[in-house]
């Protein structure tokens, strides 16, 4: 009852494009399976950000917060993985390329914190390449996926949480 009220009060100021926009984003009839697909493709190297849809889906169904942040990080980290996987095919034909010092820095600090390194690919801008590059330093899969998936899956809550937190006091 509660959220219907901030949702009214919210919706009474928002201009309608907005109102119009949220719905277009979260895709109510879709639910889920749109959070995935749209949280696994923007963990590839396709720049698309996938926060608004999990905010739409959650502004309209607040009991499934936790389904939503679940599902989004799922396919956030499969699709990071297969950033992982590009990365580690580009790394053949790569070593054909001599690499510049500021490339080779780089790369030691990421072979120093090894799959550890995948925490933040939740990164905007740099998370997603950061998987490839772990792919291309041919980090361990599975733990990459594992640092990956907790990384993904704080940015989801912390973002989502945040979302509401403030669009709950309009």
């Amino acid at each position: 009852m509660r959220w219907l009220i901030y949702r009214n009060a919210y919706t009474v100021n928002m201009p309608a494009w907005i109102e119009h926009l949220l719905t277009l984003l979260s895709l109510p009839h879709y639910g889920l399976s749109t959070v995935f697909l749209v949280s696994f493709i923007s963990a590839t190297l396709i720049p698309l950000g996938s926060e608004p849809v999990v905010y739409g889906v959650i502004h309209l169904n607040p009991d499934m917060f936790w389904p939503v942040v679940l599902v989004a990080t799922a396919g956030n980290t499969l699709g990071g993985a297969v950033d992982w996987w590009m990365g580690y095919g580009a790394h053949k034909v790569a070593d054909k390329y001599s690499h510049s010092s500021h490339h080779a820095r780089a790369l030691d600090w990421l072979k120093k914190l090894g799959p550890k390194a995948c925490l933040l690919a939740w990164l905007p801008l740099v998370g997603d390449p950061l998987c490839a590059v772990a792919g291309w330093l041919k980090l361990p899969f599975w733990p990459c996926l594992v640092y990956m998936a907790i990384g993904k899956f704080a940015r989801y809550v912390t973002m989502t949480a945040a979302a509401i937190g403030a669009f709950a006091l309009f």
